[in-house]
């Protein structure tokens, strides 16, 4: 695990993943809001014509972002800057195979090194073809990061695991983002089953969109992941969102800080 995620999830209480789309609305000022309201960890999305996982808010996003011109190029360079800004905080580029493999994954992989990218989460290469870009990855020192979900079985989870580092991220219903969100009951019983099988730490998202939410799921769990919610804030203020993002999300870790305390 590269050691600024390893700092994020060794804090003694969950951490706050958040994601914002890169090339949607102010992002360089985004990313800080987001750091200044209490991101422990930072998701950049590569935009992409046809993000299957996601719902309509996050396909929005990304169709604003591709008729604004962004480029692979530009997604490194905000990467790049957001490093030197905040040199500590961890961030991870989420996204599909496509934009990431187009000019080969030796290329991508080294670039996103050299940007400061701690971890990578590609939705559409299952890990039977770990070997599309995980090696390339971790020659980098980048983290692989894989997805379970309500449907990985027992039978499958060890495949999942296999060559997973960073932290596991738990999509929490059988869906797209930001539709619905799944019962407090299923998601305590899957994150102990999880943790049953792995050491890494287990975030949580999909769905989560008030401090409650947030809340009950830091109770259980290793991290929160919150993307929907803040890329509709984006898109609703546009140049006026770093402010609404920084409350907004201020209000999340306030929540998720004082879960653990509370579940003790």
């Amino acid at each position: 695990m590269s050691a600024r995620l390893s700092a994020a999830f060794g804090k003694g209480r969950p951490a706050l993943v958040t994601f914002v789309t890169a090339g949607d609305g102010p992002t360089g000022a985004i990313l800080d809001a987001l750091v200044e309201g209490g991101a422990d960890v930072i998701e950049l999305g590569m935009p992409f014509t046809d993000p299957m996982a996601d719902g309509p808010a996050i396909q929005a996003a990304n169709l604003r972002s591709l008729a604004a011109g962004t480029r692979t190029a530009d997604i490194l360079a905000i990467a790049t800057a957001f490093r030197a800004r905040h040199p500590e905080v961890p961030l991870v580029l989420m996204g599909y195979a496509n934009p990431m493999l187009r000019r080969g994954p030796d290329w991508f992989a080294a670039a996103a090194a050299a940007a400061g990218v701690d971890g990578v989460i590609c939705v559409d290469i299952p890990p039977e073809e770990d070997e599309a870009l995980g090696p390339m990855l971790r020659a980098q020192g980048i983290d692989p990061i894989r997805l379970a979900t309500p449907t990985t079985d027992a039978a499958r989870l060890p495949r999942v695991l296999e060559g997973a580092s960073g932290f596991l991220y738990y999509v929490s219903v059988a869906g797209i983002t930001g539709l619905q969100q799944a019962a407090q009951g299923s998601i305590d019983a899957a994150v102990a089953r999880l943790k049953a099988q792995t050491r890494l730490p287990v975030a949580v998202g999909f769905g989560v969109r008030t401090p409650e939410q947030a809340a009950a799921i830091g109770a259980c769990a290793d991290g929160v992941v919150v993307g929907s919610a803040i890329v509709e804030l984006v898109a609703a203020h546009g140049a006026d969102a770093p402010a609404a993002v920084r409350a907004y999300v201020h209000s999340l870790s306030e929540a998720v800080a004082s879960s653990r305390k509370v579940s003790r």
